[in-house]
């Protein structure tokens, strides 16, 4: 099956645009840094699960769901973005998120709950652990529920960055400049589909994945579950391809603190590039992300006449949820 020959529907508005990080740039006296925009796809301050859905969802709709489940934690990106599709297609939306109600809404949950959403605590459980007790009961009142999964990552997710990197390639004039494509990676959709769609074009670019969070998807680990994903989805197209782990650049020297815990160095990559370019990164992915692209400049694993893509995979609304946080430096 071709790309073009699975349903979709159009939800973010694409393509996101592109532009060299100039000031940055000097600051780190390193590579040339350009940035993928993906927090401007709409939806909600938008995000790259937008890619996702428009894919997802379009299979909910064939199979004539009325109403959306999903899971994530407290301030998850995914259920906000699921949450705003949902909205735009007039499907009830459900989202069973990790930990308790809080005294205070703010940030993602604040969005959340002004999309109308139905939220399900789930206390220690955060990846959809409690998802099939909440199947069953919709069903019994009738519905016809549609589970986005984890992060939005399954083969229909990863088709959303197999085009993203199709996309990427158009802008770029039929090429791809870049030397490395540095990205925030955690449920693993996302490097499944950059790692297919580069294959597919033919390009060497080394492709970055900075690990988010060390916990197992699906009681496997994210290099096994990016692997799978890939494979899988290669297949779906009809692509003669495998994934090994050579193929693989998963980088999960960043996660020490835990998923969600603000360190030192997500603090100062938020801080220099709002300080050079009044660009925003979020606290949990992509403050991370780059911050662990700042350290490859630095230890000069990335060389200064390389030109490095930083796929800003969007999350802004955490920051107000994390301000404490953030703005302790």
């Amino acid at each position: 099956m071709h790309l073009d020959q699975v349903a979709h529907v159009t939800l973010g508005f694409l393509p996101t645009p592109i532009h060299v990080l100039e000031q940055f740039s000097a600051t780190l006296a390193g590579p040339q840094i350009s940035i993928k925009r993906d927090d401007l796809t709409g939806l909600a301050f938008g995000g790259n699960k937008v890619r996702k859905l428009e894919y997802i969802l379009a299979q909910a709709l064939q199979e004539n769901a009325d109403c959306i489940i999903t899971a994530g934690a407290m301030q998850s990106n995914h259920c906000r973005q699921t949450a705003a599709a949902a909205a735009k297609l007039n499907l009830e939306c459900h989202l069973v998120l990790g930990g308790e109600a809080p005294p205070a809404t703010n940030g993602n949950l604040l969005l959340d709950q002004l999309l109308g959403c139905h939220i399900h605590w789930a206390g220690d459980k955060r990846k959809g652990e409690d998802i099939p007790e909440l199947v069953n009961k919709l069903k019994t009142l009738g519905k016809k529920p549609y589970v986005v999964p984890y992060g939005g990552s399954n083969e229909l997710g990863v088709l959303g960055f197999v085009q993203a990197m199709k996309e990427l390639y158009e802008q770029s004039n039929q090429c791809i400049p870049y030397s490395h494509i540095v990205f925030a990676s955690s449920s693993g959709a996302t490097q499944a589909g950059l790692m297919l769609g580069r294959a597919m074009l033919k390009n060497n670019c080394e492709l970055i994945g900075i690990a988010i969070d060390k916990e197992e998807i699906n009681q496997q680990s994210l290099a096994d579950n990016i692997l799978m994903l890939a494979n899988q989805t290669a297949l779906k197209l009809d692509f003669n391809y495998e994934f090994t782990r050579q193929h693989l650049n998963l980088d999960e020297n960043y996660v020490a603190a835990g998923y969600g815990v603000i360190g030192e160095s997500e603090k100062e990559a938020i801080k220099l590039l709002a300080d050079a370019e009044g660009v925003l990164l979020d606290p949990v992915y992509t403050g991370r992300a780059m911050a662990g692209l700042i350290d490859y400049v630095r230890t000069k694993k990335i060389k200064s006449h390389e030109h490095v893509l930083f796929w800003h995979t969007g999350g802004l609304p955490a920051l107000f949820a994390y301000a404490d946080d953030v703005l302790n430096l």
